[in-house]
């Protein structure tokens, strides 16, 4: 079970030049953009990732918003957990559960999965909160991530599973996020 306790949101490279590539940009950085604004309102710990940040651009507008005041972990390796600084902060964190969101699915998205998943920990894709240029690269890459033992669910599952209850004092502002 998703708890705040025991789960992290790892939000992966949504940058200003990769976003326009990406397929249904709009609406991926929409739901994108409310999960994160429902972790933070939940108090779920939260870390960001920019891959190259020189060539590919501050993360986008719509998430830097709803995230509030982060200091983005610079990376040049796919895999967020081949960068000391990103795996030292989720080793620290204390937490076995990490639900992944970002672009793209096949490359940062997947390699990230793959690494966390062999080094023991639960990995919750939230796959209206990922995306890839390509349909056929983002299917093949949830195939795989899934094969391999990610959990693949959705932004308003997540949220409620986190918030357990109908009675949790949050659930209405996570309700108007997800409606």
């Amino acid at each position: 079970m998703l708890t705040t306790e025991n789960t992290l949101l790892l939000v992966i490279d949504f940058q200003e030049r990769m976003m326009p590539a990406i397929r249904k940009n709009e609406k991926l950085l929409l739901n994108s953009a409310n999960f994160v604004k429902g972790c933070k309102i939940l108090g779920v710990q939260t870390l960001v990732s920019q891959q190259y940040t020189k060539g590919l651009g501050a993360t986008v507008p719509q998430i830097a918003e709803a995230l509030g005041d982060f200091g983005p972990c610079e990376k040049v390796a796919f895999s967020c957990y081949m960068d000391d600084g990103i795996k030292e902060k989720l080793k620290a964190s204390g937490k076995k559960n990490i639900m992944v969101t970002g672009v793209e699915a096949h490359i940062c998205i997947q390699q990230t999965v793959l690494h966390l998943l062999d080094d023991g920990y639960n990995v919750y894709l939230i796959a209206d909160c990922v995306g890839s240029r390509k349909k056929t690269d983002f299917d093949y890459a949830r195939r795989r991530m899934t094969q391999a033992g990610a959990i693949i669910t959705t932004l308003e599952s997540a949220l409620f599973e986190i918030m357990l209850t109908a009675e949790h004092p949050n659930r209405k502002e996570i309700s108007a996020l997800v409606k």
